[in-house]
């Protein structure tokens, strides 16, 4: 994986980590659940790590012949 896409990666999975902590806290110490939105929002940010890690992957399978 290259430089850039690692740190990309890097940066998803802390922004992903933080906004779980803080949902995490709010569930701990106030007993509400997260907001819709936040948790899509989340979702939607995972979605965009998945993305990026499939597309490199993708790029070194070769098709079989068929």
């Amino acid at each position: 994986m290259s430089q850039s896409k690692r740190e990309q990666v890097v940066s998803h999975l802390r922004y992903i980590r933080q906004e779980l902590r803080e949902m995490h806290q709010g569930v701990l110490e106030d007993g509400l659940l997260p907001e819709g939105g936040e948790v899509r929002g989340v979702m939607a940010q995972m979605e965009a790590l998945l993305e990026l890690l499939e597309g490199k992957t993708a790029k070194k399978t070769k098709p079989e012949p068929g």
